[in-house]
């Protein structure tokens, strides 16, 4: 299994924890090092554009998107949070390969803290056990 993960920079302390619970959930479910790529972004909007880019690959069998979006006093959240989780749709319904929605919407700091926990609850392994189970069902759908 090859997979890719794309990565936001804003919010990057708590993308940072997914990231690092995503790579060790996949140590675990024993995806070799050699065959994950990583690649950032500035913002959770740009992730769609490079897991499609990502997910067109013959080489790649999953991508998985991590982010996090946090309400701010404006209308800015609900527009990127939409436009991020539509085009991580689309990006896996063109291309028939598990595009992982691990992107964090929440409505306060604390919230997100919560779901990116070193040790505890951390949405960014359970994308990686997404993207493997993804994998798995398809293969047997292909055969």
């Amino acid at each position: 299994m090859k997979i890719a993960i794309v990565a936001s920079k804003f919010n990057e302390f708590i993308t940072q924890r997914l990231l690092k619970a995503c790579l060790d959930e996949l140590a675990r479910l024993k995806i070799a090092k050699k065959d994950i790529v990583v690649a950032w972004v500035p913002g959770s909007y740009e992730i769609p554009v490079t897991a499609i880019a990502f997910a067109k690959k013959k080489s790649i069998n999953a991508v998985i998107c991590l982010g996090c979006i946090i309400r701010g006093e404006t209308f800015h959240f609900e527009l990127v949070a939409r436009h991020a989780a539509r085009g991580i749709m689309d990006a896996s319904i063109l291309t028939g390969k598990p595009v992982v929605f691990g992107v964090l919407t929440t409505d306060t700091v604390e919230q997100a803290n919560k779901r990116a926990q070193e040790k505890g609850q951390n949405k960014g392994r359970d994308a990686a056990q997404t993207a493997v189970d993804m994998i798995d069902t398809l293969r047997k759908i292909n055969a």
